[in-house]
C-alpha cells in the first residue's frame, strides 16, 4: 500500500497538531501519580454500559430534560451528556464530533456560546458540517426543537494562522439541552479529555485509522476507563470510554487545571508500510531547526531593525550591559502596543510591527531580541507556555510524548548577563526588567537559536533571589464604644509590587474589590492613596485608613492583629487535593502592629510569643506581642521557602495551615478594668 501524499506534506503537522486546536495543546511530565493512574486504568476491569443505548443526534429523553442536578456532581452548573469523538482519516486525518450539553442554572448558560478554532493558514483545517440546536419542553411536555441558523454561525479571524466558528444556541434557558456536532478536518492527532470543569456523563473517543499507523495512546486517569480494540479490513479501531465523570473544580493555587484533568494522549509513532517501518518520532533539534527556517519565526531574527535617533542617544551614554538591556527593553514597551493576539508568530513581519509601533507578541519580543543583540547583548528568542496556557513537557525522542512548538503561546526574550539570567516580555507594560514575569515563573522555556552553536536549550525560569514580599504595619485606636480606627501602610515588593500596583492603576475601586473587602470584609476602608504608583524598581507602598466595629460580650472586646494583610482566610480548608500547590516563588509577610486601647481598660492575658515550623523547614512563623502601658504592640514574620508542594505532601501542609491561621487570627482580649 503505497503511503498517500497528504501524509508526507503533513507528518510536521500531525506531530504538532497533537491536542485539540480549542484548548491549545496540554503537555505534562510523566510523574509518580501518574504511573499509578496508569496502572489503574490500564488494569480497570471492563464495565457494561449500564444506561442503555446512547440517542442519537437530534434525538432526547424527557428524563433528561427534566433533569434538575447531577446526581455524581451536586453543584454542577452543567452537565455533559454525551462527548463523542472519532478521529479517522479519508483524504486526511479528520476528527468528527458531537457534544450533548443540560444547562442546570444560570451559570451555566455560558456553555451556549461556543468557539471553535482551527488552524486556517494555507487552509490547513476546517470546521465542517456543523449543526447545532437547542431542545425543551413546552406547556404540554412535547419536546420543541430550535435549529440554529446557519447565518448565525461566524467565521472570526483570530489572526494570520487561525480562525474560530463562533456561535451562539438560540432559545437557551435552564433546563435546556443544548447539541452540536461537527467536522474537524486536517487536525491531526488529538488528545482526548474524559474530564472538563462540569460533569460528564458519557465520553466516548474512537481512534479509526489504517493498521499501517502504529498510534500509542498514553492515559493519565485515576479512574476506570473501558477500552477494547478490533480490526476491520485494513483498519485498527481503538476505543475508549468512561462515564460519570465529576466535574474538576477549582482548587486553590493551582498551575493549570487541564495538567491534571483525565485524559488520554495520542501519538503517532512510526509507519509500517509495505514491510518498510519509518520512525516518526521527532526530537528538539528538529523543532528548533524548523522554527530557525520558518518566515514567521526565525527568518525575523535576520531582520534589520531600524533604529531611532532616540534609542541611539540613549545606548550611547550608557556603559554597562544591564543598563543597555533596560533601556531597551523600556523603549521596546513605552513605543510598541500589543494588539492581544498571543503566540510565537510575527505574523505581518517585525519590520511592519516596527513601523506602525503595534503588534503580536511574538513581533514584539522578536524586534525585543533583535534590538538587544545589535547592542552585542547575549540575547536569544526563549519559547514559553504561559500557566493559564498548559505545562510543557521537554521530553525528547524515544518518549511517549513527542516534541511540538505548538506547546508554547509567548515567545519572550532571554538574556544572559555575567551569571544572571532575564526574561523579558515587552508586551506587558509593568513588568519591571528585574523580574521573571509572573505568568510564566517557575516553568521551562526553551531558548532558540542556531543548531551550530550550543546556546540553544531548556532552562527553568526561576529566580530564587526574587519574592514575593509584603510589609503591613497596621496602627489602630480603640475607643470605649467598640470602635477601631487607624490607618495600614502595606509595602509591596517584587511580584506582591506587581500584581498589587497593575490593580491599584485600574483604580481605588478595583484596589479595594480585590484587596480589602474579601480579605478584611469587618473593615471598612476610609480613604486609600499610593505612592510609587509607576515606579518600577522603588517598593509600591499602600496607605489604607479604616474603621471596623469590634466583637464584644459583656464588658470584653476582641479584636485579630492580623489585619489588612491578606492572609485572613486559609485557602487549604478541603479534605482532599488532587493538584499539587503552586506558589510559584517564595513568600515573606512581615506584619506589625500597634492597638492603643481607652482608659480604663486593659488587657487580658496576652497570647504566647511563639515560632512554628513546617515539618521541612520550608515555613517558619515566629509571632511576638508585647503591652507598655496602654498599647499592644506586635509582630508577625512568616517566610515561604518552597515555591511548590506536590498533592501528596497536601495533608501535612493543611495541618499545618490549619494551626498557622489559627495563630495569625488568635484575638486579643481588652476589658474594663475592675
Amino acid at each position: 500500500m503505497a503511503l498517500p501524499n497528504y501524509y508526507y506534506q503533513n507528518t510536521y503537522n500531525t506531530f504538532q497538531l497533537t491536542a485539540n486546536l480549542s484548548d491549545l495543546l496540554m503537555k505534562r511530565v510523566l510523574n509518580v501519580t501518574c504511573i499509578m493512574c496508569i496502572v489503574m486504568s490500564l488494569t480497570a476491569q471492563k464495565r457494561k454500559n449500564n444506561d442503555g443505548p446512547i440517542s442519537p443526534y437530534g434525538i432526547v429523553q424527557k428524563a433528561d430534560l427534566d433533569l434538575r442536578d447531577c446526581d455524581f456532581d451536586k453543584n454542577a452548573e452543567a452537565l455533559v451528556l454525551i462527548d463523542e469523538g472519532e478521529l479517522t482519516s479519508l483524504t486526511g486525518l479528520e476528527m468528527r464530533r458531537r457534544i450533548r450539553i443540560k444547562i442546570l442554572n444560570n451559570k451555566g448558560l455560558e456553555w451556549a456560546n461556543v468557539n471553535l478554532s482551527y488552524r486556517a493558514e494555507r487552509a490547513y483545517q476546517d470546521i465542517k458540517n456543523l449543526e447545532a440546536q437547542t431542545y425543551n419542553l413546552d406547556e404540554s411536555g412535547n419536546v420543541v426543537i430550535t435549529k440554529i441558523d446557519k447565518k448565525l454561525i461566524y467565521e472570526k479571524k483570530v489572526n494570520k494562522k487561525y480562525n474560530e466558528k463562533v456561535f451562539t444556541f438560540p432559545a437557551v434557558k435552564i433546563g435546556s439541552i443544548i447539541e452540536y456536532k461537527y467536522t474537524h478536518t486536517g487536525i491531526g492527532l488529538v488528545d482526548w479529555y474524559f474530564q472538563r470543569s462540569i460533569p460528564v456523563k458519557y465520553s466516548k473517543f474512537i481512534i479509526d485509522l489504517p493498521s499501517e499507523f502504529e498510534i500509542s495512546v498514553l492515559p493519565y486517569s485515576s479512574k476506570n476507563y473501558v477500552t477494547t480494540e478490533n480490526s476491520k479490513g485494513t483498519r485498527t479501531i481503538k476505543t475508549f470510554m468512561m462515564q460519570d465523570e465529576p466535574g474538576f473544580h477549582d482548587e486553590p493555587f493551582i498551575i493549570n487545571e487541564d495538567y491534571y484533568r483525565d485524559r488520554l494522549e495520542t501519538k503517532l509513532k512510526a509507519f509500517n508500510f509495505n514491510g518498510r517501518y519509518e520512525n516518526r518520532m521527532i526530537n528538539w533539534p528538529k523543532v528548533i531547526k524548523y522554527l530557525m527556517e520558518d518566515e514567521d519565526f526565525g527568518v525575523q531574527l535576520k531582520r534589520e531593525i531600524p533604529h531611532t535617533a532616540e534609542l541611539d542617544n540613549k545606548l550611547a551614554q550608557l556603559k554597562f550591559p544591564y543598563e543597555k538591556m533596560k533601556a531597551i527593553y523600556k523603549y521596546v514597551q513605552d513605543n510598541m502596543q500589543w494588539n492581544e493576539y498571543a503566540g510565537i508568530w510575527a505574523l505581518d513581519g517585525v519590520r511592519a510591527a516596527w513601523k506602525d509601533k503595534k503588534g503580536t507578541v511574538g513581533e514584539i519580543n522578536l524586534i525585543l531580541v533583535n534590538l538587544l543583540k545589535d547592542a552585542r547583548l547575549a540575547a536569544h528568542p526563549v519559547l514559553v507556555s504561559t500557566h493559564d496556557n498548559g505545562v510543557v513537557n521537554s521530553a525528547d525522542a524515544g518518549t511517549y510524548e513527542s516534541p511540538g512548538f505548538l506547546q508554547f503561546n509567548k515567545v519572550m526574550a532571554y538574556v544572559e548577563i555575567g551569571d544572571k539570567k532575564y526574561v523579558l516580555d515587552a508586551s506587558q507594560k509593568e513588568t519591571p526588567v528585574h523580574l521573571i514575569p509572573a505568568e510564566i515563573v517557575m516553568s521551562e522555556g526553551l531558548v532558540i537559536e542556531k543548531m551550530e552553536t550550543s546556546e540553544w536549550g531548556w532552562h527553568t525560569l526561576w529566580n530564587k533571589d526574587l519574592l514575593l514580599r509584603n510589609v503591613v504595619s497596621v496602627r489602630g485606636e480603640i475607643s470605649a464604644d467598640g470602635k477601631m480606627e487607624g490607618e495600614s501602610i502595606i509595602s509591596s515588593f517584587d511580584y506582591a509590587r506587581l500584581a498589587r500596583q497593575t490593580t491599584a492603576k485600574k483604580g481605588k475601586d478595583k484596589f479595594i474589590e480585590k484587596y480589602i473587602t474579601p480579605t478584611s470584609p469587618a473593615s471598612t476602608a476610609a480613604d486609600v492613596s499610593f505612592e510609587n504608583l509607576d515606579s518600577d524598581s522603588l517598593p509600591f507602598i499602600q496607605h489604607i485608613k479604616f474603621s471596623q466595629s469590634l466583637n464584644a460580650s459583656g464588658d470584653y472586646l476582641y479584636f485579630s492583629g492580623n489585619m489588612l494583610s491578606g492572609l485572613e482566610k486559609n485557602p487549604f480548608v478541603a479534605d482532599n487535593r488532587t493538584s499539587d500547590i503552586f506558589f510559584g516563588v517564595k513568600q515573606s509577610y512581615t506584619i506589625l502592629g500597634s492597638f492603643s486601647i481607652p482608659e480604663g481598660y486593659e488587657f487580658e492575658e496576652l497570647p504566647k510569643n511563639m515560632k512554628m515550623i513546617m515539618p521541612d523547614t520550608s515555613i517558619t512563623i515566629t509571632r511576638i506581642a508585647q503591652v507598655d502601658a496602654n498599647v499592644l504592640m506586635t509582630k508577625v514574620q512568616l517566610d515561604f521557602k518552597q515555591p511548590i508542594y506536590t498533592a501528596s505532601q497536601y495533608g501535612e501542609l493543611q495541618e499545618f495551615y490549619k494551626r498557622l491561621y489559627d495563630l495569625l487570627n488568635e484575638q486579643y482580649v481588652i476589658h474594663k478594668k475592675n
